[in-house]
């Protein structure tokens, strides 16, 4: 799989994508993430890539000359499946999300930055517009870590016990179970019998009804 993000402020993304499971999912050749300068693409001799918005917005806007450029430079190099855009009004990123794009080969995630990108960007270049929640971002590298570290730790290899993705919170529609490692007590304080029973039916059982009870007592919402 391919990543190509288009940043404002490139240097943004530098420690978040070169770490942990990211870099050894690059490192094994499973993922190749690239980070692009929009303002490598403008004309402008003070590399300038945003201006005044036409009406009475206040703020500055993406402009989309430098933007269309480097869209059309990668455009050019290969196909790609999706032009996402991180947008605070767009489709709300989940794991359901995360798990349809880690099967897609190439995609493009263009960061919004300042008052937003001039509308033509999303009216002709962009395929999908996501959102990580219901709050504004100074811009949109730290969504773009955010799914880019979804996408990429689902694809097969990409993490040392792949099973563990299985059990991940929201895979069901649930909340993951408590979980308990050594010592088995301390200061009183113990590991559920169930889990020190070697029983792994029972246990599968337990972990299930527990997952169950805390989406009910704490996202109920998963469960409609």
């Amino acid at each position: 799989m391919r990543i190509d993000i288009l940043s404002a402020v490139p240097e943004l993304l530098d420690s978040p994508l070169n770490h942990s499971i990211l870099k050894r999912a690059q490192a094994k050749g499973l993922a190749e993430i690239v980070v692009h300068s929009i303002r490598d693409y403008t004309l402008d001799k003070h590399k300038k890539i945003d201006d005044y918005a036409f009406g009475f917005s206040s703020g500055m806007v993406m402009q989309i000359e430098p933007i269309d450029r480097l869209i059309t430079h990668l455009k050019e190099q290969r196909e790609y499946d999706e032009v996402i855009y991180t947008s605070p009004d767009g489709e709300m990123f989940n794991q359901k999300v995360a798990n349809s794009m880690s099967l897609l080969n190439n995609i493009i995630i263009l960061c919004g930055h300042y008052k937003g990108i001039d509308h033509r960007i999303r009216e002709h270049l962009i395929t999908r517009e996501i959102s990580v929640g219901d709050y504004v971002l100074t811009g949109g590298e730290l969504a773009a870590c955010i799914m880019t570290d979804a996408i990429v730790r689902l694809i097969p290899g990409a993490m040392t016990d792949e099973q563990s993705a299985l059990s991940d919170c929201f895979q069901d529609d649930l909340l993951a179970p408590p979980v308990y490692s050594r010592p088995a007590e301390y200061k009183g304080w113990k590991v559920p019998e169930i889990l020190l029973s070697g029983n792994e039916r029972k246990i599968k059982e337990w972990e299930y009804e527990q997952a169950l009870e805390r989406t009910k007592l704490l996202r109920p919402d998963l469960l409609k």
